[in-house]
């Protein structure tokens, strides 16, 4: 029996890179499946005071130190520090929406993430994301139009809605069932947590 692990991650966080990049992979060699999950982490720090690494100079440049090590440490392309904040408007989280919707969220948001760590473009301003849009074969106008519309904006205001009931503060952030784990540095014990899960409930 397959069991799932929520994704929850924003397309403007940085150790989220790492887990776009891996965390499939991961599940799929314990037979986990992973709901990808785009929500609005910024709406929950805003709400909770929690102060992004933008505003801390010191803690910032702590951060893609050691995001910078966890990439060597998994073989994960790190090619320099990238733009950062990114997408004010948040308009790729909200084509990841669309595509979780329609079954192409991963390879939307690992495409968002190349675009954003490797070619150094923010994957939220228009030309950038019409360019991962169609590099994947869809239309963008019509994403576009159909990421911006008010069911895509309802979904990810629900999505957030649910992070906020289950009491996340960050991203990416794991969720087995009521559990959750923060942080990339969480994604191997998340995995272990649900196979151990699965092992006691058995066949």
């Amino acid at each position: 029996m397959r069991r799932p692990i929520e994704f929850f991650y924003f397309i403007g966080s940085t150790y989220s890179y790492l887990s776009v990049t891996r965390a499939e992979a991961l599940a799929a060699r314990q037979g986990i499946e992973l709901t990808w999950r785009p929500f609005s982490v910024r709406t929950l720090m805003r709400e909770q005071n929690n102060v992004p690494f933008a505003t801390q100079p010191v803690k910032m440049s702590y951060m893609w130190r050691d995001l910078e090590r966890r990439a060597a440490k998994f073989g994960v392309p790190f090619d320099g520090i990238p733009p950062y904040p990114i997408d004010p408007f948040e308009s790729a989280n909200h084509v990841a929406t669309l595509a979780a919707r329609e079954g192409w969220c991963k390879e939307f948001t690992q495409a968002a993430y190349r675009t954003w760590f490797m070619e150094k473009q923010d994957p939220g301003a228009p030309q950038a994301l019409r360019g991962i849009v169609t590099a994947l074969g869809r239309d963008a106008d019509d994403t576009l139009a159909r990421a911006s519309a008010a069911q895509t904006q309802d979904e990810y205001r629900a999505a957030t809605e649910r992070a906020r009931q289950l009491g996340l503060f960050g991203s990416p952030t794991f969720v087995a069932g009521q559990d959750i784990f923060w942080g990339d540095d969480r994604l191997e014990d998340a995995l272990a947590w649900c196979a151990a899960q699965r092992a006691r409930e058995g066949p």
